[in-house]
């Protein structure tokens, strides 16, 4: 199943986060913990070049906690100070603001060397759709959180949020790449929310989503669900819907139904702690 979506919005937050990036010392990109390889922006990349770097895996809750370890793993080995997260616990802010200050040492000692001590370091916050960018900053700033004015960030409709006298945040859209190389990457992309669902084709979706889940979670839909699994994702879609009581006239399945109760429970975890992707698996080297 292809799937691509590169909206128009996408392309011209992407020119404006390439402005914005000369105004900070630090991207911080968010990622989905579930699939951090997938929901990685190659083009933040180049965006963020020569910048300092950092890395929230978002709804960690989510994700397997083995898997969780291996990608933070992963990701100190490149030498990116790495959080693992669940964006919506009142306990966000400490272990973000903590990771900021650590990755920022650099940049205050380059400070502190030239006479300068009372800059903050300014963070452009970056990540496709969906993954908690909002949600973070909400947690991160609370009800301190106060505009600040004054910057060419701001009159192009960005959002500049102190959150001490260290700490200034450039809340950016979120965006993606105008192509998915790997097919693999699109669908779980579409797995996790980030493609609008208005754009696909949901049986099919949700027909590759069991197949995965059969491998990498076999007992996941069954014990979700008290459902025998079968091999066609059709017939498990037929079962799904029946155990939700989501039935047409005449009582027959209603599998478009049984879709968005697999995706929306799959999205919120529902179905349990799923890591789509895990370094062992060999994509690291890409």
């Amino acid at each position: 199943m292809q799937v691509q979506w590169y909206p128009g919005h996408m392309a011209k937050a992407k020119r404006a986060m390439q402005d914005d990036v000369k105004l900070v010392d630090m991207v911080v990109e968010l990622l989905d913990a579930r699939a951090p390889l997938s929901s990685r922006n190659p083009d933040i990349d180049k965006i963020a070049n020569n910048k300092l770097r950092m890395v929230i895996l978002n709804k960690a809750d989510l994700a397997e906690e083995k898997a969780n370890k291996l990608w933070r793993d992963f990701f100190a080995k490149q030498g990116i100070q790495t959080v693992l997260l669940d964006a919506r616990s009142s306990s966000a802010k400490k272990p973000v603001i903590d990771a900021i200050m650590r990755a920022a040492q650099k940049k205050f000692e380059r400070d502190r060397a030239k006479g300068i001590v009372s800059r903050p370091v300014r963070i452009m916050v970056a990540g496709i759709p969906n993954v908690g960018k909002s949600t973070l900053i909400n947690s991160v700033a609370g009800k301190a959180c106060t505009r600040t004015g004054n910057k060419p960030g701001v009159t192009r409709g960005n959002q500049w949020i102190r959150l001490n006298k260290q700490v200034e945040l450039l809340d950016t859209p979120g965006i993606l790449w105008p192509k998915f190389e790997d097919e693999q990457v699109g669908l779980h992309l579409a797995y996790l929310g980030s493609i609008n669902d208005e754009i696909m084709e949901l049986s099919e979706l949700a027909s590759c989503l069991i197949r995965e889940l059969s491998v990498i979670s076999p007992d996941a839909l069954a014990n979700r669900y008290n459902i025998e699994m079968h091999e066609d994702p059709y017939i498990v879609l037929k079962n799904i819907a029946v155990a939700r009581f989501a039935l047409q006239k005449g009582g027959e399945a209603d599998t478009n139904k049984a879709c968005r109760f697999l995706l929306e429970d799959f999205r919120s975890g529902r179905l349990g702690r799923i890591s789509l992707e895990i370094p062992t698996l060999g994509k690291e080297s890409e």
